[in-house]
């Protein structure tokens, strides 16, 4: 499944995005869709996000709505595998300039149809600029696991505690969960091998 999906995705510059007859329904920014598949043996001496790959950018309804249906749904991973959405121009790592400083809300599912549920709720919010602090908000990830899958909504700064919570609420009114979920630093994971959460909501 996951060189399926691999096959897939390097052939999205061929995939048919909105007609060139009606007007685009243009977005208030690009976004990209990454690719990672986690589950092919690294070379020795690859760096962690050797497998990560640019997909498709983005910028409007019809586009999003294409690429989603086509390719980017949680559905079509297999194991060990993730799909990003970030803005245009940050790149899903720690290390990239608009991350570096912050951390992510993480929601866990273990039914597939809630995780594909709860990654099209929030792909939706994104695009559609539904959050109050949209510039604190770099992207999100869905990771398919044989075992739990998640996803986590990457913001940018931390230690702003009240963004964070305002952020986190409105994600759980996207989701429509009542589960409690978890904020981590991206410098917290760094630093242990177990994440460790600073704010819940």
């Amino acid at each position: 499944m996951a060189s399926e999906t691999t096959a897939v995705i390097e052939s999205t510059a061929e995939i048919t995005t909105a007609p060139v007859d009606k007007q685009p329904h243009k977005l208030g920014r690009d976004w990209t869709f990454w690719f990672d598949n986690q589950s092919k043996p690294k070379q020795p001496g690859a760096t962690w996000d050797s497998s990560l790959r640019k997909a498709y950018t983005f910028n409007t309804v019809e586009d999003f709505w294409c690429l989603y249906d086509q390719v980017f749904r949680p559905n079509k991973l297999s194991g060990n595998a993730e799909f990003h959405l970030f803005k245009a121009g940050i790149e899903p790592k720690w290390e990239d300039i608009e991350c570096a400083n912050g951390g992510k809300w993480t929601v866990i599912s273990s039914r597939k149809e809630t995780l594909d549920t709860m990654w099209r709720e929030t792909l939706m919010a994104l695009i559609g600029e539904q959050f109050d602090e949209a510039e604190e908000i770099c992207g999100v990830v869905v990771s398919v696991r044989p075992r739990q899958d998640k996803l986590a909504l990457w913001t940018k700064n931390a230690a702003n505690e009240a963004v964070q919570m305002s952020i986190g609420r409105k994600w759980k009114e996207v989701l429509d969960i009542t589960d409690k979920i978890s904020y981590s630093f991206h410098d917290d994971s760094k630093r242990e091998r177990s994440t460790k959460s600073r704010y819940f909501v």
